[in-house]
């Protein structure tokens, strides 16, 4: 921050809320270890706000912008292109200024194919349950079935898992399966899974006592990944590694998704520990 000039580049992040953010931290450790001239900021852009807000990018010349709640699906007609897998998804996360306009993409979606791939779990010819049917929901299940995945999407209201489950069977080809999220349908749809993404914010701090999933049901042949990540092991993440499984945290999640953002901002190789470090730390600090 001591070294900012005339010539510093801004990125930062658009939503509301935003201060619970750990992207200022990560992306400033990492424009810090690569020397880039480089600051990251929160932007907090309520509703009424975001035409004014992407206009003010466009204005200041801000060469990116991360974008969440509640901006993710309204921020695309504001933008001038959209990344293919962006358009297919329906949802943004990344705005990239480039030579003035601005192209949106979803690197929320391909963060996680990128942190189950860099645990060494591949998706295709696997059955995944999916736990969930919201925004994060939609991303993850479109980039799974595209590589290849059959997918079971549980939710509470099951009209919103079959509209997803529809959705996605009819983008790319697949069949899916949609049922109410309860125990019995946990035990069925478990019987011959193979991966659990646990896209709810059900173990988030505060609420770190709770799991979307009876610990009995969880077994050694499952790989489990919740996208919470605060804290680092929900208890579905504790009660899934006491069973056997594989457990993936949504660190890595986080962490992959801004790597991305990272590199179509700079167009430089993200430092993925670093930002992974500071991210790490910035929780510990929070307790």
């Amino acid at each position: 921050m001591n070294r900012i000039t005339g010539s510093t580049r801004i990125c930062g992040i658009i939503g509301d809320p935003v201060e619970h953010s750990m992207s200022p931290v990560m992306h400033n450790a990492a424009f810090e270890a690569l020397g880039l001239n480089y600051v990251y900021l929160p932007f907090r852009v309520h509703r009424e706000g975001l035409k004014a807000a992407i206009s003010g990018m466009r204005a200041l010349n801000i060469a990116g912008l991360n974008v969440t709640i509640p901006h993710k699906m309204a921020v695309i007609p504001l933008l001038d292109k959209l990344d293919l897998l962006a358009g297919r998804i329906g949802a943004v996360n990344t705005i990239a200024n480039e030579n003035g306009e601005l192209a949106g993409y979803n690197t929320d979606a391909s963060g996680f194919l990128q942190a189950l791939r860099a645990q060494g779990v591949e998706s295709e010819g696997k059955r995944i349950v999916i736990l969930g049917a919201g925004g994060a929901a939609k991303g993850i299940s479109f980039i799974l079935a595209e590589a290849g995945a059959s997918l079971v999407i549980l939710n509470r209201t099951l009209y919103r898992a079959k509209e997803l489950a529809s959705q996605i069977a009819q983008d790319c080809q697949r069949k899916m399966e949609a049922m109410t999220l309860n125990e019995a349908n946990l035990k069925r749809a478990f019987d011959r899974a193979d991966i659990l993404v646990n896209t709810t914010s059900v173990g988030m701090t505060p609420d770190v006592d709770r799991s979307p999933v009876p610990g009995n049901l969880l077994g050694s042949r499952l790989v489990v990944s919740d996208i919470v990540y605060n804290p680092l092991e929900t208890r579905l993440l504790r009660e899934a590694k006491a069973a056997g499984a594989r457990t993936i945290d949504g660190l890595d999640m986080l962490v992959w998704q801004g790597a991305l953002a990272f590199e179509k901002w700079t167009g430089q190789k993200a430092p993925f520990e670093i930002m992974k470090q500071a991210a790490i730390k910035a929780l510990q600090d929070e307790k």
